[in-house]
């Protein structure tokens, strides 16, 4: 069964720092470019960073210089690193290969309010 399991979520202050982990199962996962997206209610889902088998990764603009992604192939883990978080970052977070080679997990809540 190929299946994700996000963790690591959790209300957090402006400013403050958590790191996010997916877990993987089945698949090829050292192959997949792995995306970690986020959703509020009302919005489509959006991806904002991804990282390819090699490590090589992008985030996007709203989180450059603040979200770090890296990933694990030995342990099929990919991790997301957020820190200077904002109210705006609020969302569940998913994991996912870029072409959704996974069934989608329940998320992590990430919750950033003072």
């Amino acid at each position: 069964q190929v299946q994700v399991v996000e963790s690591g979520g959790g209300l957090v202050q402006p400013g403050g720092s958590l790191t996010l982990s997916c877990v993987a199962s089945g698949g090829s996962f050292s192959f997949y470019t792995m995306g970690w997206y986020r959703q509020v209610p009302g919005n489509e889902r959006e991806l904002v960073a991804r990282i390819f088998g090699n490590s090589r990764s992008f985030v996007h603009d709203s989180v450059k210089g603040r979200f770090t992604i890296s990933r694990d192939n030995a342990k099929n883990t990919v991790y997301l690193q957020m820190s200077s978080l904002k109210p705006e970052d609020t969302a569940v977070y998913y994991c996912n290969s870029v072409t959704s080679d996974y069934n989608w997990g329940q998320g992590t809540q990430v919750t950033v309010s003072s």
